[in-house]
Parts: C-alpha cells; structure tokens; sequence
C-alpha cells in the first residue's frame, strides 16, 4: 500500500478533518479526498463519515490507526535518526499552551533555552483551555502544553514541579498580624479568587474534606491583578501558589501565611501532542522545554510594584 496514504488516514483520524489534514500535509484538500477514495476502494470500508463538521471514524478505522499511526511514527523516527534534526537551523513554528502564570513566570526561561539552540524557531503561545485540551493535543493544534489541571486522554507528560498553595494578604490584613492563620479564621474571611485558576479544583477538594467551603467575594479574570488589588484592599485574603506569593511579597506590601489545611501539591505537567510529524523535532523541544521550567523558580516577579498600602 501506498505509505502516502497511510499518512492521510492517520491525518485525517487525528484531526478529524479534511482542511485540517491538507494543511498539515502541505497538500489539497482534493487530493486528501481522492487518497481517501483509494483507501477506501482499497478497504472496501466507508473509514470515515461526515457528522456534523467532524469526520468521525468507522470501526474499521478505529481498529486500524493504532497500527498505521505507530508504522508511521517508527519509519519517521528512523529517517529523522539518518538525516538528523538540526535544531540550529530549523525554521519550524511551534506552538505551547500555557496559562497567564505560565506565561509570565515560565515562558522566558523556555523561550532563552530555545533561542541558544534554535534561533530560527518560532515560538507561539496559546491561552490555555483546559477542556480544549484533549483535542488540541489529539489534533496537533498545538506541540506542548503546560498545566496543573489533569487532562483526559493518555497524553505523554511528566512532571515539572510540584507546588503547594499560600495565603496571601495586604500587610494591613487583620489576619497578618500575630501568629499562623486558623482554618476559622480563613473560612471566616473574604476571599478573592481568579477564574481561571488551574489549581482551584484541588483546593476545593481540601475544603471539602475538610468540611468547610467559602464564597469567595470577588473573582478576577487575570492573575497579574491580584497582587495590586491585595494591596489597597486589606479585607481580602488570597489562595495562590506559594512561590508566587513568596515573590509577591517581596515587591508588594503582602503577607504570606501557611494554608491552614492539608491541601496535596499540585503536580505541573508538561504534556506533548500525539500526533506524528516531526517527531524528533517534538522530542528535542519536549525536553528543552522541560529542562527550562525545572531550571527556574518562576519569573513571576514581573508582576512587580512599588504600590502602598491604603493610607
């Protein structure tokens, strides 16, 4: 059979459309559909139909793309090992899908790490949505992705830190006077909380088991506005990444206080896309990418000022 239309199939099954396969082969949209016609002459099986806008697979095709899809890899793999990737030299876009804090406090390490090696390579972030997720990495919508939050699906990942959780207050806080903070005491208090927190679930988690829930006052869209907002509001307390809060702290009139609960760290993952082009392309910015954010604390004090405290 026709190895080019084994990468069709395989296309088409992890993108589930037939623009989207084109593109990522650098070919037309009618040639893929004349490949599919051949296989499925070849076949003698529909292997994918129309629902909606998505091309679903048929059983057949479910049954056979774990097969064609590793073939591809292993062959792929074999001449990038002859040829090389030459990271000096590569021109290739990539893509990474990261928070706001990603962004801020992991993204120059990645991107310093890069450059050294790959000046030409293009960077791309993307706003991470977690429930977009799946089909992001299914699709080869993007390479990488980092996140707390787990992600359906059996994506290749590892862990790149585990971080534990803070209180965070204005020095003028109430609660940042005397000695540790009681869970009383925190329940009792006005929360502010950011919407997209990817670590928020495991808090929750702790509540419960702890018996004890809040409401939280406010909810803020964007990390980057918490600090400022801490500082000339002392009746709001914060739950957030306790080396963020630390660094905060430092540049911020901020108290830092230990959760007063049990709360596990949450893990840091860096999840890869298990779609098969370029795949040692993928492997070397995979532990670049990795190397980076486990070599660096977080660059989160850019979220920075010299803001005081409501006279």
């Amino acid at each position: 059979m026709d190895l080019n239309l084994l990468r069709v199939f395989v296309a088409v099954h992890e993108t589930r459309s037939l623009t989207t396969a084109a593109s990522r082969l650098f070919v037309t949209q009618p040639a893929v559909s004349q490949a599919l016609a051949r296989l499925r002459r070849d076949l003698d099986d529909p292997l994918f139909t129309r629902v909606g806008r998505a091309m679903e697979p048929t059983p057949l095709a479910v049954t056979l793309f774990p097969g064609f899809r590793d073939a591809l890899a292993g062959i792929d793999r074999t001449i990038d090992g002859a040829i090389g990737f030459d990271p000096a030299v590569s021109t290739r876009r990539s893509r990474l899908a990261v928070s706001e804090l990603g962004e801020i406090g992991y993204f120059p390490a990645i991107h310093r790490a890069v450059r050294r090696a790959a000046p030409h390579l293009r960077l791309e972030t993307v706003a991470l949505d977690v429930a977009a997720l799946p089909d992001w990495l299914s699709e080869g919508t993007v390479d990488l992705a980092i996140t707390s939050s787990p992600v359906a699906g059996d994506f290749e990942h590892t862990v790149l830190k585990r971080q534990g959780y803070a209180v965070l207050m204005s020095d003028d806080h109430p609660l940042a006077r005397g000695g540790d903070l009681t869970l009383e005491d925190y329940i009792a208090a006005q929360h502010v909380v950011v919407g997209g927190d990817s670590g928020r679930p495991s808090l929750e988690a702790a509540l419960r088991r702890a018996g004890a829930l809040y409401r939280p006052e406010v909810v803020l869209t964007h990390f980057a506005s918490l600090p400022s907002l801490l500082a000339a509001a002392p009746d709001l307390i914060a739950t957030a990444p306790d080396t963020i809060a630390e660094g905060w702290a430092r540049s911020w009139p901020l108290t830092v206080q230990p959760l007063p609960l049990a709360m596990p760290s949450v893990d840091v993952c860096l999840y890869r896309r298990a779609t098969t082009q370029q795949l040692t392309a993928l492997d070397w910015l995979f532990t670049t990418t990795a190397d980076a954010v486990r070599g660096t604390h977080g660059e989160f004090f850019a979220i920075h000022g010299d803001a005081e405290g409501p006279a």
